[in-house]
Formats: C-alpha cells, structure tokens, sequence
C-alpha cells in the first residue's frame, strides 16, 4: 500500500496485520484518483472518508492538497494507526473520529465536496450511504460521493446515482449532488 500522488508520493503504507479491513488495492486506487482527477481540484476540497481503516484514502487525499479530510472508523487501532501516520509525516488536514459511521452521519450536520465510503463488502446496510448522504444534504452544491463495495452489488437505483466503475471484484458508485 503506498501513496500514489501529492507531496507524499511514494510513501510505502505498513499498517499492523492485526487490523481490521480490507485497504483498496493500489490498482483500484490509482483508477480511481486517475478518474477524480479530471473530476475535481484537490486542493483545498472537504472530504468525509468513512469506514477510513487504514486511512489510505484519507491520507491520498490529504497529500494531494485537501484542506480538511475528516476519516471516521468504529476501530480504535485503526483510528490510532491513521493519527499517529498523519502526525508522523506532517498532514495535519487529516482528523480522525471513532464511530459507528451510521451514527456519525445521523448527527453530522456539515457539507463535503467528496465523500468517499468504503464499508465492509458484507455489510447490509451499504444502499442505506447514499440514501442518508442525500437526505442529510451532506455534500455541497456539485459534490460527490463514491461508495466502493462488491462488483455484484448493484446501486444504480438511487436517484443520484451517476456511474459504476468496475475493478475486479470491487467497484466504485458514483452519486453526483
């Protein structure tokens, strides 16, 4: 696992083997801020990562110039690893919470630009991401949310819903504000 682009190129990942997620592959992450990038500007963007684990995503993002990423995840060693790695290498746009995602986004009241949801492949609730985000008006005027989950899940049933990108066994939903 490593960063692929901003002012921490390069910087290899080594999270503990004892935590618990399921990073996004290199591969997919690359196809995806490939895709972003003739998306948006980075710089000085909000993102809401939730289900951060890692905090791969949430650090990619904050080394390409994002001016806040708030990362939300219910374990507290996932939490510690993206805290200390964010304060170890200077980015300090990353905050990080502990919290069940769903009831972090029930009390959330702020809009995002992007907001990135990486939940658990076998977690029922994942139609239940954009469905919330939408009626919280949780992302600001043009903004967007891309949800990874199994390539055999399908979300296009939302109103919002843009595109699928398929990487294997994992997508990425698209949901344009």
């Amino acid at each position: 696992m490593r960063i692929i682009g901003g002012r921490l190129r390069g910087l290899r990942l080594n999270p503990a083997k004892n935590l618990p997620v399921r990073p996004t592959t290199d591969l997919a992450k690359e196809a995806l801020f490939n895709i972003l990038q003739n998306k948006i500007e980075f710089e000085d963007i909000r993102v809401l990562d939730l289900f951060s684990g890692t905090g791969n995503i949430s650090m990619e993002f904050a080394s390409r110039g994002a001016a806040q990423v708030i990362s939300v995840d219910r374990s507290i060693q996932c939490v510690h690893y993206l805290k200390d790695t964010a304060r170890q290498h200077g980015l300090t746009n990353i905050k990080t919470f502990k919290d069940d995602v769903f009831k972090y986004l029930q009390l959330e009241t702020d809009q995002y630009d992007l907001i990135f949801a990486d939940p658990p492949y076998d977690m029922n609730q994942i139609p239940e991401i954009p469905k919330i985000v939408f009626e919280k008006n949780l992302l600001s005027p043009g903004g967007l949310l891309i949800v990874e989950h199994q390539s055999m899940q399908n979300l296009s049933n939302h109103p919002a819903f843009s595109e699928q990108r398929k990487y294997g066994h994992s997508s990425f939903s698209f949901f344009n504000n």
